[in-house]
């Protein structure tokens, strides 16, 4: 039974201490897109699910909600996938024109491939361009894409939901109404492409790469000083003070109390933690400790005999210290630089292996989140800020698929002045993934066996 009780204990802390970060993590991509002016479609807590809790935002559009499976979180950014379909541009007109289209439909107006007019279809509802109408036979909806299309509700100037306060919603159409575009096919098309992560230069896509990164980071800066400034941190004092008397020990077995003062040992006078414990461990036989004890202003004498070990079961006094905001701040600036100098070992052939085995995975995660929210609100929200550090340097390393691998390739693409082909940011990703499986099974293995 305790055993179970200590398996839901780090499952639970588990999943709330790397589901918040990661959350965080995607609330940072979530604000640095939206204050591009690109379009977010939906903003979870857990991963992608057909079964979820959710509500639309009247005022720009996105869904949020909830998910039941709580491992991260995800925001759906527009246009972070590179897709590029010629004919997109026909078919996004040709959709509005008619208000609602089956794939069919469309086809037959363009003159194009059914399969085309499907992939274009995808990519102008990934950009929040479309919106998708299930039939009766598509199928599950979690496993296909629709059969049909809808217009988005756009007001005169082409403007949807997405767009916030640029909506004139009094005099916008509703889903699926046919809507002229003002404008030429190319030209809507590419107003469309300008409010996705794709339609943005260099310098605004960095930002919402980095922002996910630089969130963590501020959050593990504010949760250490917080816990520096607000909480405070206990911190052992050397005073001949007995801080705390273990559970059926030798002192406890003598009277004694957290609080009581040790005058003498043997007949030494001592006057702090220090002399104190060497008067103890400077006992020779086996005959009892005599001590002089002062308690609320009295005195009196107790004698004990320490157990097996030579030890009496006192252990030393703490006291609770607080750090004005600048200390704080320096302090937690130390925390960063000692998490960039482990994370960068990975990168020396003589350190990475030693790194890795001192790494956890989330099941060591999960059982030292426990541990640290059994021990008190200091000490766990200062785990979850080493955590939530960890999280947003790992997510620099430039490897894709990682934010950091992707910021690479937008470094090349800028210096280039050419896009990175897809084909090669596919494989590029495929290698990160299965690097980081084999990473993920090694430091799980190194989590299993020192919890046997």
């Amino acid at each position: 039974m305790e055993q179970l009780a200590g398996f839901i204990s780090s499952l639970f802390w588990g999943v709330v201490t790397f589901s918040v970060l990661v959350f965080i993590h995607e609330g940072g991509h979530f604000l640095a897109a939206r204050a591009c002016g690109v379009r977010v479609t939906e903003f979870f807590l857990g991963l992608p699910c057909r079964f979820n809790i959710h509500r639309v935002s009247r005022k720009n559009g996105t869904k949020f909600g909830v998910t039941p499976i709580l491992l991260g979180g995800y925001a759906a950014i527009c246009g972070m996938e590179n897709a590029n379909v010629p004919s997109a541009p026909r078919v996004l007109a040709a959709v509005h024109r008619r208000g609602t289209a089956t794939t069919a439909e469309l086809a037959g107006d363009l003159d194009l491939d059914e399969t085309e007019i499907q992939d274009a279809c995808a990519q102008l509802l990934s950009w929040g361009s479309l919106a998708p109408r299930y039939l009766d036979d598509d199928g599950p909806r979690d496993r296909y894409y629709p059969s049909a299309y809808a217009s988005m509700p756009r007001d005169a100037a082409g403007n949807t939901v997405y767009e916030g306060r640029a909506f004139d919603r009094a005099h916008a159409t509703s889903e699926g109404d046919p809507w002229e575009p003002t404008m030429g096919e190319q030209a809507f098309f590419e107003k469309e492409r300008s409010r996705t992560y794709m339609g943005l230069g260099f310098f605004r896509r960095s930002a919402i790469l980095l922002a996910g990164i630089a969130v963590n980071v501020l959050c593990g800066i504010l949760l250490l000083m917080s816990v520096f400034s607000i909480i405070g941190f206990d911190v052992p004092v050397d005073k001949n003070v007995i801080g705390a008397v273990e559970q059926d020990s030798p002192a406890m077995e003598a009277g004694l109390q957290a609080g009581d003062t040790i005058l003498s040992v043997d007949g030494v006078s001592v006057d702090s933690w220090i002399s104190l414990t060497e008067a103890i461990g400077a006992h020779e036989g086996d005959g009892a400790i005599a001590m002089e004890v002062e308690r609320d202003g009295s005195t009196t004498s107790v004698s004990i005999v320490p157990n097996d070990e030579g030890l009496v079961g006192i252990s030393v006094p703490y006291e609770r210290y607080r750090l004005s905001p600048i200390d704080s701040f320096q302090v937690s600036i130390d925390y960063v630089y000692q998490t960039v100098a482990g994370i960068a070992q990975l990168f020396t052939p003589t350190k990475t292996m030693e790194v890795l085995d001192n790494s956890s995975s989330i099941v060591g995660i999960s059982v030292m989140s426990a541990q640290a929210a059994s021990l008190g609100a200091s000490t766990y929200l200062a785990f979850a800020a080493l955590i939530s550090l960890s999280l947003g340097f790992m997510n620099l390393l430039p490897i894709p698929p990682l934010d950091g691998g992707k910021f690479i390739i937008e470094i090349i693409q800028g210096i280039t002045r050419r896009e990175v082909p897809m084909r090669v940011q596919t494989a590029l990703s495929l290698a990160g993934i299965i690097l980081f499986g084999f990473i993920f099974v090694y430091v799980l293995r190194g989590d299993i066996l020192r919890l046997l």
